[in-house]
C-alpha cells in the first residue's frame, strides 16, 4: 500500500528531489510572512487599519514584481533569476533583523518581499522545463507536500522567537533561505535552453514555441484566462478559512475560539501532509480539470456546511472535507496550466494567470466583510459555498470547451489568425 503511495513520485528527474528538500528548508524557516501581522502591530506598533493597508500594499506590490519576473525568467533564465532575486530577497531580511521595528523596517520588508515575487514564476517554469505531462502531476505535487511538511514546522518556530527574539525571526528565515538557495545554486542547472527544443510529440503541441506577447498566446488559449477567473472564485471562497472562520470561532466558543481556530489550522497542515500522496494516487487517472471539478464540490460542502454548523467537531469534520479539496486544486490547477503555455512563454503566463487567480485571495476578505455588513455569518458562509459550487459547474463546462479545442488543435481565435 505504501509503495503504491509513492508510485507518482518515482522516476522524476533528480533535480525535481532537490527542489522538494530545498522547499521543506526553506518552509522550516518561514518565520517572517506568518507573523506579518503580529510584527507590524505588536512590535513595529501600528494600529490593524494601518497594518492592514501595508499588508494590501505589499500584496499588490506583488503583481508588477511578478509580472516583471515573468519576462526575466523568459529571456534571463530561469536559474539566474531565482539565485539574484532569492539571494537580495534574503539580505533585506537580514537586514530588517539588524534594523529593528520601524517604519524603515517595514518598507525594506515591502521590498524584500517584491524580490521574492519575482522569483516565483522562475521557480515554477524550472519544474515545468524539468517535467513532461506524464509527470508533471506528481513533480508538483512532490513540491507543494515539501512545502507543507517545512511549514508545519517554521511558523511554530517563528512564535517562540517572536516575543524576545525578534531579529532572529528575519535572520533565520534569511538563513533557511540561503541554504535552500544552496541547494539549487550546486545541483541544479539552467533550463532555458530546454524550451528552444523541438516538442514533436502532438500530445504536447500547447507547449510548443511560439512568438509574440503573452497577451498574443492567450488570444489563442482563452481556456487560460477562463480557468484563471473561475479559480479566482475558489480562491474568494477559500480566502475566508482565514478571514470568517476566525471570527466564527471567537463566536462560537468565546475566550477559547483563538485556540480552537489554531488546533483547526494544525489539523488542516496535518491532512495536507498525510493526505497529499493519497490523493495524488487516486487521482492520477483522472484530468486535471475534471479533478478541479471535484474539489470544487468539495469546497461547496466543506465551507457551506461552516454555515450551520456550531460544534467544534463539526468544524472539523468541514475542514477536512475542504483541505481535500485545497489538496486536490493545488496538485490539479498548475500542471493544467504549464500543460497549456507554450515553453517560450513559461515564465511570464506562470505571473500572469496566477496573479489572477491570487486575487481571489486579496479581494476575498474584502468583499465579504463588506457583505457582513448585510448578512449573517452563517449565511455569508452559505454564499460562499454556493459561489463555488457555481465555479465547479463553470468548471465542467470549461472542461468541454477545452476538448473541443483539443480536438480542433486550436481555439477559434487562433484559427482565424491562422487564417489571416
Amino acid at each position: 500500500m505504501f509503495r503504491d503511495l509513492l508510485k507518482p513520485y518515482r522516476g522524476l528527474p533528480k533535480e525535481v528531489y532537490i527542489i522538494f528538500i530545498a522547499r521543506i528548508v526553506n518552509a522550516l524557516g518561514c518565520f517572517v510572512m506568518p507573523l506579518l501581522t503580529l510584527i507590524l502591530t505588536e512590535k513595529v506598533g501600528l494600529s490593524k487599519e494601518a497594518a492592514g493597508l501595508y499588508i494590501s500594499v505589499a500584496g499588490f506590490l506583488y503583481m508588477p514584481a511578478s509580472m516583471l519576473g515573468g519576462k526575466l525568467a523568459d529571456s534571463f533564465g530561469r536559474k539566474n533569476l531565482i539565485v539574484i532575486c532569492s539571494f537580495l530577497g534574503a539580505i533585506l531580511y537580514i537586514v530588517c533583523g539588524l534594523l529593528g521595528p520601524s517604519l524603515i523596517m517595514v518598507y525594506v520588508l515591502m521590498f524584500a518581499g517584491a524580490f521574492m515575487a519575482m522569483a516565483d514564476p522562475a521557480n515554477v517554469s524550472l519544474l515545468a522545463d524539468l517535467t513532461t505531462p506524464e509527470n508533471r502531476n506528481g513533480a508538483y505535487s512532490l513540491i507543494y507536500m515539501g512545502w507543507n511538511i517545512g511549514f508545519a514546522v517554521g511558523p511554530v518556530l517563528g512564535g517562540m522567537l517572536f516575543k524576545d527574539h525578534l531579529a532572529w525571526v528575519f535572520i533565520g528565515d534569511a538563513a533557511t533561505a540561503l541554504l535552500a538557495l544552496g541547494l539549487v545554486v550546486v545541483f541544479v542547472k539552467d533550463t532555458l535552453h530546454r524550451t528552444r527544443e523541438e516538442i514533436g510529440d502532438e500530445g504536447r503541441r500547447w507547449e510548443r514555441r511560439e512568438e509574440g506577447s503573452i497577451f498574443s498566446v492567450l488570444l489563442k488559449r482563452p481556456v487560460l484566462l477562463y480557468f484563471a477567473l473561475i479559480i479566482f472564485g475558489y480562491n474568494f471562497t477559500y480566502a475566508q478559512w482565514a478571514f470568517l472562520l476566525p471570527m466564527q470561532s471567537v463566536r462560537n466558543f468565546g475566550a477559547a475560539g483563538a485556540q480552537y481556530f489554531g488546533l483547526v489550522a494544525a489539523f488542516n497542515g496535518l491532512i495536507v501532509m498525510v493526505f497529499t500522496p493519497v490523493v495524488t494516487r487516486v487521482t492520477e487517472r483522472i484530468k486535471n480539470m475534471r479533478r478541479i471539478v471535484w474539489s470544487g464540490f468539495f469546497y461547496a460542502v466543506g465551507f457551506g456546511l461552516l454555515g450551520v454548523v456550531n460544534s467544534l467537531a463539526l468544524t472539523f469534520l468541514c475542514a477536512f472535507i475542504f483541505t481535500i479539496g485545497e489538496i486536490v486544486l493545488s496538485i490539479s490547477a498548475t500542471p493544467f496550466l504549464v500543460n497549456h503555455t507554450p515553453a517560450s512563454h513559461r515564465g511570464r503566463m506562470n505571473a500572469l494567470i496566477p496573479t489572477i487567480m491570487g486575487l481571489g485571495y486579496t479581494l476575498g476578505p474584502l468583499g465579504m466583510g463588506q457583505m457582513l455588513r448585510y448578512v449573517t455569518m452563517q449565511t455569508g458562509w452559505l454564499l460562499a459555498g454556493g459561489l463555488t459550487l457555481v465555479c465547479a459547474f463553470l468548471m465542467y463546462g470549461l472542461e468541454k470547451y477545452d476538448e473541443r479545442c483539443q480536438k480542433k488543435g486550436y481555439s477559434g481565435k487562433a484559427a482565424q489568425a491562422d487564417r489571416g
